[in-house]
């Protein structure tokens, strides 16, 4: 069977010359894999980005990041404080607005990881709960 590089997935014919357990096979530096999703079988090409991609793993509401780059304009929590939900923990300047950064849980500030006039990146570690 010949993918072309328009079309990066092709269904597999129960008759085809591909045999059943197809391991990866290298093709212009990429691995052909076979699946199968709702009884149907297919072949397709990952990429090396699909293979150096971070691996998913479930947000952690103690752990606050920034959304978006911008700088710190206030910080409303010292380490061992104790908050609410809701509760403003800083104030990120982005894009010309001040957006407030809340507590998404009832907790206690761990540890502040940034001060006033800090620019930050995207998913930086801003400030850690207990």
């Amino acid at each position: 069977m010949k993918l072309s590089r328009k079309s990066k997935s092709a269904k597999r014919k129960a008759n085809s010359e591909i045999p059943e357990a197809v391991g990866p096979v290298e093709h212009d530096d990429e691995q052909l894999y076979a699946f199968t999703y709702e009884g149907a079988e297919y072949m397709t090409l990952l990429t090396r980005k699909f293979h150096e991609r971070k691996p998913y793993s479930p947000p952690n509401p103690k752990l606050i990041h920034a959304f978006i780059p911008g700088t710190i304009v206030k910080v409303n929590v010292k380490e061992k404080a104790k908050i609410k939900k809701g509760e403003p923990l800083l104030s990120l300047k982005a894009m010309k607005m001040n957006n407030d950064i809340l507590s998404s849980i009832d907790g206690t500030i761990k540890k502040v990881h940034v001060k006033k006039g800090d620019i930050v990146v995207k998913n930086q570690l801003l400030v850690e709960l207990k």
